[in-house]
């Protein structure tokens, strides 16, 4: 563009702009942004055909599968896992590959592993960490022995030969085994009640690494704040726990007949058709001669699950069972006498949770969701939630339909958790903020209003939202990854975009990104692209840096018995937002006024004229409290 076209442009922006810019300083020059202002495109990776300029997945859009075969047998009384398994990965990548990565998650229980070394000093570290881990026994390729080289929680095979570009497959088999903790870990672990041990099974087999086209093999260790990033694949998994016991786990059960008593299967049918709640399992029953197929010895339940990214399972002899049916998704619940009364209500919350996300967003994606009680207090996998709440209402469900929440973020759209947990845990918040109110007396928890994030705010030196999970404190994890994410979108959606404009963008988000891969790049980009919006200063604002928001009024002026006033507004902190504010006249009668974020360009100091003869008694930004503004004080004037 010429100079004088240039200078042409802004004398036409200016000649219909309500608001005239003080001659200040431009104040988005500033130390806190390498690009000198925040309104400045952000620095993303270059666009390719994998993924595009609109943030989608492009034409060579690859990924890797991960397909298992799995057999394991759980011993009660010696908490004793053993198992082996078959994995056939498939190399989709244009990328010969010469040895691959597994996950050993269980050798973070040992004394030596990073996790216990960092205990206390990340959000979930290891405490009194013992044991020997993942014992594993064999590692071959058609009966051919491998080598494995075991780095803490991570481990390299070589294949006896490279495994092709484009469509290769590498066939192996493990066998391993490993001791459940005494002491209940987060995630996972076993709890002693009085009708038997409710065990909870997750990180429990050697498991592929992800092979990318951002990071190659994707080999971050297991510390235990960083959760997740696993390859879709299918799952053929037999479980063998002690006859007494029920199981529930990912994917559909395929031998109910031989699992269930006629009576229970029966039931269990009746309920995959029925709204109302229907118990297979009753509390009468648990314990008692008759409640468990006749014959002695062990039961093997057998599961089948597709595209998914991982499986869990869990097994009582202490299971009460009951599901329903929510448009052909089986919905069930199990959980021990202890949970009662108010587990009872658990199927129908589920129910709930998942109407409301398939209204609002995208339809479950499986055909079962399983809830759980037992040690762990709350945690995801495809298909099966763990929550471990047994006292009020409002904490059973405000934990199950976060957990649930999770087979949207990260289970469907699958996310990088051990870098980037806001994209799972702060974008599953954000929907549960809508999804609470859905059961009467729920609401959304305090942490995630806006006067509660600008106290936090406040701090010094905080860690931006992009901030590894592994890197962040115990105290900062999940007022970061979550409320203050959570927060962010919703502000984005309600007083940036608009509702329809942000879901209409969001919803395209899940749908180009189900069962892949997105960086956080690709989320800038096409929120941007689907929305029409340039948001580069909120992303830089609220998610690259850990800026604050301050609005000020700093002068109301009048002239007596004459039309026209003038407020000068400031913008004393590094993040922008739109600049919401009500006048409130003599006669006691109010107006709404706003301007959108472009007003702080050029300055953060704007003169907006007002015409009006009315006297002016006050002006209030935000006075409905929906923005974090550090500084309250400053953002009301009164004559």
């Amino acid at each position: 563009m010429s100079k004088l076209m240039l200078l042409v442009a802004l004398l036409f922006v200016a000649s219909f702009c309500p608001v005239s810019s003080a001659q200040t300083p431009f104040p988005r020059v500033s130390k806190a942004w390498p690009t000198g202002t925040i309104f400045a495109p952000l620095d993303l990776p270059a666009p390719n055909a994998m993924r595009n300029g609109a943030g989608s997945p492009g034409p060579a859009y690859w990924q890797q599968q991960a397909d298992y075969v799995i057999e394991v047998e759980l011993n009660e009384q010696s908490r004793m896992l053993k198992g082996k398994e078959r994995i056939t990965y498939v190399n989709n990548s244009p990328d010969e590959l010469d040895y691959v990565w597994i996950h050993l998650e269980q050798n973070i229980f040992k004394a030596d592993s990073i996790g216990a070394q960092l205990s206390g000093q990340t959000a979930i570290g290891m405490k009194n960490a013992s044991g020997d881990g993942m014992i594993v026994t064999s590692v071959s390729s058609m009966g051919e022995a491998l080598q494995m080289s075991m780095y803490g929680t991570i481990a390299r095979i070589v294949p006896p030969k490279t495994i092709a570009a484009n469509g290769g497959q590498f066939v192996f088999d493990i066998a391993w085994s490993f001791v459940v903790p005494d002491k209940v870990f987060r995630r996972f672990g076993a709890e002693k009640l009085e009708q038997g041990i409710v065990f909870e099974l997750a990180q429990w087999f050697p498991a592929m690494a992800v092979y990318d086209d951002v990071y190659g093999w994707n080999t971050l260790p297991y510390i235990g704040t960083g959760e997740f990033y696993t390859n879709f694949g299918s799952y053929d998994v037999k479980i063998t726990v002690p006859r007494s016991h029920i199981v529930v786990a990912t994917g559909v059960l395929q031998n109910a007949g031989e699992v269930f008593t006629a009576e229970q299967k029966k039931r269990r049918d009746l309920a995959a058709k029925s709204d109302e709640t229907i118990m297979v399992c009753g509390p009468s029953e648990v314990g008692t001669q008759g409640s468990r197929p006749d014959g002695d010895g062990p039961l093997t339940w057998h599961f089948v699950a597709h595209k998914v990214r991982t499986f869990a399972f869990a097994s009582s002899s202490a299971f009460i069972l009951d599901a329903a049916s929510e448009n052909g998704i089986l919905i069930q619940s199990a959980y021990p006498k202890e949970a009662l009364p108010l587990w009872k209500k658990s199927t129908q919350m589920l129910k709930t949770a998942i109407r409301g996300y398939n209204k609002r967003w995208f339809p479950y994606p499986y055909p079962v969701a399983t809830n759980v009680n037992g040690p762990e207090g709350g945690m995801e996998y495809p298909m099966i939630i763990f929550c471990g709440a047994r006292k009020s209402e409002a904490g059973l469900y405000g934990v199950t339909t976060h957990e649930i929440g999770h087979n949207w973020f990260p289970m469907l759209v699958n996310t990088d958790e051990r870098r980037h947990a806001w994209m799972d845990e702060g974008f599953n918040s954000f929907i549960n903020l809508y999804s609470r109110p859905d059961w009467p007396n729920v609401g959304v928890r305090a942490r995630g209003t806006p006067a509660n994030m600008a106290r936090f705010m406040r701090q010094e030196n905080l860690a931006p939202i992009v901030t590894q999970p592994d890197r962040l404190d115990r105290r900062h994890l999940g007022i970061i990854e979550y409320s203050k994410t959570a927060l962010g979108l919703k502000i984005l959606r309600e007083e940036v975009l608009g509702a329809e404009r942000f879901d209409f963008a969001f919803k395209k988000y899940i749908q180009r990104w189900a069962f892949k891969s997105p960086r956080p790049a690709d989320f800038f980009r096409l929120m941007e692209d689907a929305a029409g919006m340039d948001l580069a200063w909120f992303w830089r604002g609220w998610f690259l840096t850990s800026s604050r928001l301050d609005q000020a009024v700093v002068s109301v002026s009048q002239r007596k018995k004459k039309e026209g006033a003038k407020i000068i507004f400031e913008n004393r902190g590094a993040m922008v937002m739109p600049l919401k504010w009500t006048i409130t006249y003599g006669d006691g009668s109010v107006s709404e006024h706003r301007l959108a974020v472009e007003i702080w360009f050029n300055s953060n100091r704007i003169e907006v004229p007002i015409k009006t003869t009315r006297k002016i008694v006050q002006v209030t930004i935000d006075p409905k409290v929906r923005l974090p503004d550090v500084n309250r004080a400053n953002n009301a004037w009164s004559d």
